[in-house]
């Protein structure tokens, strides 16, 4: 379907559903944002989490790891979805091409609400199933005689139990299962949320310590610069020893006396 084709109405609900999926980037141009085929993934991995891996979708600005993210995403997701983008289409998305990303998006939302709702039939009848294995067993267990032992129920009480009753009224009530169903699909999505957010606080944790590693480099070499400074600058007191060593002997301070017969060092003051 082209974006021409698609009303302002449905083009605002297509952008309100990708609005509400958490994303690693900042919305700010569709067109731009989806080209490099990342944010595709994530729009599937938030409804398949374990279908998705994103460390095989590197962000991108050249065509060409553009176009290899697409066609990862094209054989190793979407085929599971029974869909699949035409390379042209492709194209036009990594070109970012007005419009292209909603042949994108309109199918792929499609194809995601159709597996949610095999799912949720899928979990409905296996709810019905199970209650169905319980009443079963609930009816064909031995009851016990007076002596404490169990045997088996006579072919009538099994044939009165079997009809019509308590084992249809468990079957016969479907929003019960339709309630089970429901909160299994509202858990999952709160499990796929939650994987989300992790993702993201171990990206920032990674962030943070790449900081306080150029941090704790940063302080090491003013530490060096200032150790060197102060080495350069000797102290007066020292330079003024070393001037009076020059003459060959220690200038006494005020008051010494000198050995008889031997001059002062530095003549008569």
């Amino acid at each position: 379907m082209a974006n021409g084709e698609l009303d302002e109405e449905s083009l605002q609900d297509l952008y309100s559903w990708v609005d509400a999926i958490p994303l690693s980037r900042p919305k700010k141009n569709i067109t731009r944002d989806f080209s490099d085929g990342v944010l595709a993934a994530e729009v599937v991995k938030f409804y398949f989490p374990k279908m998705v891996e994103m460390h095989n979708y590197v962000p991108a600005n050249s065509t060409q790891q553009k176009l290899s993210n697409w066609a990862h995403l094209n054989r190793k997701v979407l085929a599971r979805l029974n869909f699949s983008i035409p390379e042209d289409v492709v194209r036009k998305v990594v070109q970012c091409v007005p419009g292209a990303v909603e042949l994108v998006l309109v199918p792929l939302r499609q194809r995601i609400e159709e597996k949610q709702r095999k799912s949720k039939d899928l979990a409905w009848r296996s709810a019905l199933d199970e209650n169905s294995s319980l009443e079963t067993g609930y009816l064909s267990k031995p009851k016990a005689n007076a002596a404490g032992i169990y045997q088996e129920s006579s072919k009538a009480e099994r044939t009165a139990k079997a009809q019509p009753g308590y084992a249809q009224a468990l079957q016969g009530d479907p929003r019960a299962h339709l309630q089970l169903a429901e909160r299994e699909q509202a858990l999952l999505v709160a499990r796929e949320t939650v994987q989300i957010l992790q993702m993201k606080v171990r990206r920032l944790e990674q962030l943070v310590h790449l900081k306080d590693i150029r941090i704790d480099d940063l302080t090491r070499r003013l530490q060096q610069k200032e150790q060197k400074g102060a080495t350069g600058h000797r102290p007066f007191s020292v330079a003024a020893r070393s001037f009076r060593e020059t003459a060959g002997g220690i200038t006494p301070g005020p008051g010494a006396t000198f050995p008889a017969g031997k001059p002062h060092p530095f003549g008569s003051l």
